[in-house]
């Protein structure tokens, strides 16, 4: 602060001093300019030193200067070895940054606003086909141009991966995941999954000739279990009483495995069937009616229902499919809510298109356990789920209906406060024309 003091007083003694010299011979207002002419003479010589030391291509030390000049080329010097030493260590975090994407095995893309390539790794580019030569610039879709991939970077919902063809290699999925930072910049990461997609397809494939297999042994030993069970029944049977209990319980459990081999084709044909379904209309408020009548038949006076039909448009899709996702979650709210509990069934309007809700006012699932519902055989509680009868695969299922869709599903519950499971359909799975109640 001391330096515009003292620049102060050298601009006060030029002023008074020339001013005074004027007086003397008579021009006062003279000797006053002439001082200010004095202090801008000096002022632009030191503009001048500095602009100079700002033009040099390298970094120097300040030039000297006088007053505040001198106070403001030392600062200026430290600030400029300050953004030298931060340029410094940000080049150096760049480079680690550089070299530790170049290791990964992912392929890495940054997109510009506007989708363009802005720069990627050597990973991307083995995997993607990519050259910095000619490609930098070049909108990301002029590369992938697998209409998933277009569909998914469009819709801006970048919530679950794609899985597409590599462009660079024939027989290769990559799964490409978008995410956005900055200023709406996207990243791409590219993964090479095809040998996780072979492994799966050989667990599908594994757990589909399992399930086919077990078919047949199972209905022939059903079969003779009803035909020992029907002469049991006779009068004068010679079977012994514990000897029925058994046969009693070899068949309940025989339908219990029956009905687990049931499931596992039935997923195992959603999985691996085209992920294009049928787009025929279906009555979803029909079939809503249909799952509550034979639900309380089911529930057999256990459970409070409650209908309600506020949307009657028609959905285009797999009817089959659709009543064993609807069916599932039903079933499900019967088994596991404790007797009294109220199951609502719902068909209603929303904001993306239509959904319907399943919802019981039961004991809930605690939220550490809703991410993992839809997984094959997971159980919130194992001694339960035994004695319900349940296979642990009707999640997995309604979930693989619901993509084949274009549909989502959304849990909400938590301990004594019931469950509500939904499944919202796109308006692009709603059938044009068809009926809407206002």
């Amino acid at each position: 602060m001391h330096y515009w003091t003292n620049e102060i007083w050298r601009l006060s003694y030029l002023v008074i001093g020339f001013g005074l010299l004027g007086l003397l011979i008579g021009a006062g207002g003279w000797g006053v300019a002439l001082g200010l002419a004095v202090h801008m003479t000096f002022t632009l010589w030191h503009l001048k030193k500095l602009y100079g030391w700002l033009e040099a291509p390298v970094m120097q030390k300040p030039p000297s200067g006088d007053g505040v000049w001198g106070d403001l080329f030392d600062r200026l010097y430290r600030y400029q070895k300050s953004q030298a030493q931060l340029q410094g260590r940000l080049r150096r975090v760049l480079t680690r940054v550089e070299e530790s994407s170049e290791a990964m095995q992912d392929g890495i893309v940054m997109l510009d606003r506007a989708g363009h390539l802005d720069w990627w790794n050597s990973a991307a580019e083995r995997m993607l086909g990519l050259d910095a030569r000619h490609d930098r610039g070049h909108h990301i879709t002029n590369y992938l141009r697998d209409p998933a991939f277009i569909q998914y970077f469009n819709q801006a919902d970048y919530s679950e991966p794609v899985f597409l063809s590599s462009p660079a290699h024939d027989g290769r999925t990559i799964e490409a995941r978008i995410t956005v930072f900055g200023d709406n910049e996207r990243l791409v990461l590219a993964r090479d999954v095809t040998r996780l997609q072979r492994l799966e397809q050989t667990r599908r494939d594994f757990v589909a000739n399992v399930s086919h297999e077990l078919r047949t042994p199972l209905t022939v030993v059903s079969g003779y279990l009803e035909t020992f069970l029907d002469q049991a029944d006779q009068q004068e049977s010679p079977v012994p009483p514990r000897l029925k209990r058994a046969f009693g319980q070899m068949q309940s459990q025989t339908r219990r495995m029956q009905s687990l081999v049931d499931d596992l084709l039935t997923l195992s044909r959603l999985e691996t069937s085209e992920r294009q379904t049928e787009r025929q209309p279906v009555d979803i408020a029909a079939l809503c009616r249909e799952i509550h009548t034979d639900a309380a038949s089911l529930s057999n006076g256990r459970h409070q229902f409650t209908l309600s039909l506020d949307e009657h448009r028609t959905i285009l899709g797999d009817a089959n499919e659709l009543r064993s996702a609807l069916s599932n979650l039903v079933i499900n709210a019967v088994r596991y809510t404790p007797d009294g509990t109220t199951i609502t069934l719902r068909y209603l309007d929303h904001p993306r298109g239509a959904m319907v809700e399943v919802i019981d006012d039961g004991d809930g699932i605690p939220k550490t356990h809703l991410s993992r519902l839809t997984e094959r055989f997971y159980r919130v509680d194992k001694s339960r789920s035994t004695q319900s009868g349940g296979t642990g695969l009707g999640l997995a299922i309604v979930k693989h209906v619901l993509l084949r869709h274009d549909a989502r599903l959304e849990i909400e519950s938590d301990v004594g406060q019931g469950a509500t499971f939904r499944c919202v359909f796109p308006a692009s799975r709603l059938a044009a024309g068809s009926s809407r109640l206002t």
